[in-house]
């Protein structure tokens, strides 16, 4: 699109002496391969019929030997189809370098941090998280695909209140501070065991005024510990174990989805770089004093409030994220540095940012907050950890295996993260509640992972088939009606990547594939390739799809299966 954008540009500087960005679009395929209304947008400027206008444009076009056909529709539409030449020509730099073709390099020489997932210790990872990190894998890989170095980074707190009712709710269930019986719990259980000490925790705080007062003395004596680095104490051997089992189960995760962070930041460590950041500007008026606590007055700034350091000293998350911002800037100094997070904070991280840009503008000038809506299964409520009705992350796993188990006969576990994967990814960011259909995700004839993943090992089948070895070479032919079709379609790849990196928008790449593995299916369908005296140039048609379609899925983090 681009390459046309900039040739009708060209025509249009040549004809009226104006610069213009002329849009593209794909019209439906009985119209052409391409369309643009610049025509019209043209009429008022220049005062003339917009028809006129794209008649005068076409004029030129036609005279261009990559376009077989340019014609006007309604009011001034211009449609063009583009030449065999063209075609050929495309064709050919697919075959020399299939690994490369369509690759964008928006990112390239840029650094980025990209940060998501983001669980606390003392709970169990809840299917926001699996959609989280599922969501910064891909961007991350987006950025990656177009050139740039993106680092993978976790933040989580092992610090605060919520520690303070999983420490008092671990006490209560082990008869006192008694690490020894820690020893008891199996592996398998300690995820579970550590989340419901945290929702007894939680409801003793709410419901019971001398718990909370228990409560409050723990949550002190949590950042006691980790500011001394006590291993002694049994309150301290309970908190460094308890801590310990959630960074196991967090790592075991991780590795099962495919995902590998490169840095976990703890918020006892960016509470105190928080802390010292709002001391030193505290002196120069960015926070200040009110009732006992710190605060960063948003009113200011059309912003609400926010407290950074509490009325007991105690930072909040607040200066717990600052102090995060503060660390990925000393690490990494990113181009940019991404967050993706659900959209409940979103009002939460403007005031955030807007107290950074105060003292540190290249931080916050630099971040981008990607929200999200939430995941939910049908006519399910919204989650609450607080009070245990979460729908965790191993569950959406567990029914996913158990729906494919029923449908297909067995487990294979590249096609259930294919199936959850792709069910997440093909919904808009921030576009609705995403309401996951365990029928539909499993299933490997609709718009789904498996689906996908069938296609490209049915396509990988057919190459093993043919045994040849196929020379990066082309000899100019006339393309029949399904080549021609599949061809057209695989040469979208370099925009949909384009936009897909642009807008950090993994659903772009998942409609193309659905759109391509379609294409696809209508040309083997109509086209013969083995035996065929065309045999040699749908084959080759075939590994170029093949490779579009691996390249597409790993953007995705979705692995091929050797077979289905």
């Amino acid at each position: 699109m681009e390459i046309f954008s900039s040739v009708i540009a060209d025509v249009i500087k040549q004809l009226f002496q104006i610069d213009v960005v002329a849009e593209i679009s794909r019209p439906e395929a009985k119209f052409g391969d391409l369309a643009t209304n610049v025509a019209m947008k043209l009429a008022g400027q220049l005062g003339k019929n917009p028809r006129e206008i794209a008649e005068q444009i076409a004029g030129e076009l036609r005279n261009n030997p990559d376009f077989a056909g340019v014609s006007i529709a309604g009011p001034g539409f211009i449609n063009l189809k583009v030449s065999e030449k063209f075609l050929a020509r495309e064709f050919d730099k697919m075959l020399k370098n299939p690994a490369e073709y369509g690759a964008s390099q928006m990112y390239a020489g840029k650094t980025v941090v990209t940060e998501f997932s983001d669980p606390n210790p003392f709970k169990e990872l809840h299917v926001g998280h699996l959609y989280t990190t599922i969501i910064g894998e891909s961007i991350s890989r987006l950025i990656e695909a177009a050139g740039g170095a993106a680092h993978r980074v976790n933040f989580g707190g092992d610090v605060g209140l919520h520690v303070g009712k999983a420490m008092w709710g671990i006490v209560r269930t082990l008869d006192g501070e008694n690490p020894e019986k820690l020893n008891e719990i199996s592996e398998s259980d300690r995820p579970s065991f550590l989340s419901k000490c945290y929702v007894m925790g939680a409801g003793a705080y709410e419901n019971d005024e001398s718990a909370k007062t228990e409560i409050i003395e723990y949550n002190k004596a949590v950042y006691d510990i980790t500011a001394t680095n006590n291993h002694e104490s049994p309150l301290a051997q309970i908190y460094w174990t308890g801590r310990g089992w959630s960074y196991d189960y967090f790592k075991n995760f991780y590795r099962e989805i495919g995902v590998e962070f490169e840095k976990f930041y703890p918020e006892s460590e960016t509470a105190k770089i928080g802390m010292a950041t709002v001391r030193e500007q505290q002196k120069h008026g960015v926070y200040e004093e009110s009732a006992g606590a710190i605060v960063f007055n948003g009113e200011k700034y059309g912003l609400h409030t926010r407290v950074f350091i509490n009325g007991q000293g105690l930072p909040t998350y607040e200066t717990k994220d600052l102090g995060v911002a503060m660390s990925k800037w000393r690490d990494y100094h990113p181009d940019q540095s991404i967050i993706i997070t659900g959209n409940d904070i979103v009002e939460y991280m403007k005031v955030l940012m807007k107290s950074i840009e105060q003292f540190a503008p290249e931080i916050s000038s630099t971040t981008l907050h990607i929200t999200h809506n939430n995941v939910k299964l049908a006519g399910s409520g919204k989650m609450s950890s607080r009070l245990g009705k979460v729908l965790r992350a191993v569950d959406v796993i567990d029914m996913v295996k158990s729906t494919y188990q029923e449908t297909q006969g067995s487990i294979d576990m590249i096609q259930v993260f294919g199936a959850i994967k792709y069910t997440f990814l093909k919904n808009r960011i921030g576009g609705g509640d995403i309401i996951f259909d365990m029928q539909e995700s499993v299933s490997t004839t609709g718009n789904s992972g498996p689906y996908l993943q069938y296609a490209a090992t049915r396509a990988n089948s057919i190459l093993r088939n043919l045994g040849a070895n196929f020379a990066d070479e082309f000899t100019a032919v006339d393309f029949d009606e399904f080549e021609r079709a599949l061809l057209v379609k695989i040469m979208e790849f370099s925009d949909i990547v384009a936009v897909a990196t642009k807008d950090l928008a993994p659903h772009v790449i998942c409609t193309y594939l659905y759109e391509l593995a379609q294409t696809f299916n209508r040309f083997y369908e109509n086209s013969r390739v083995a035996g065929d005296p065309r045999e040699n140039l749908r084959a080759r048609l075939v590994k170029i799809y093949a490779e579009i379609l691996r390249r597409g899925l790993d953007i995705l983090s979705m692995q091929v299966p050797e077979k289905m």
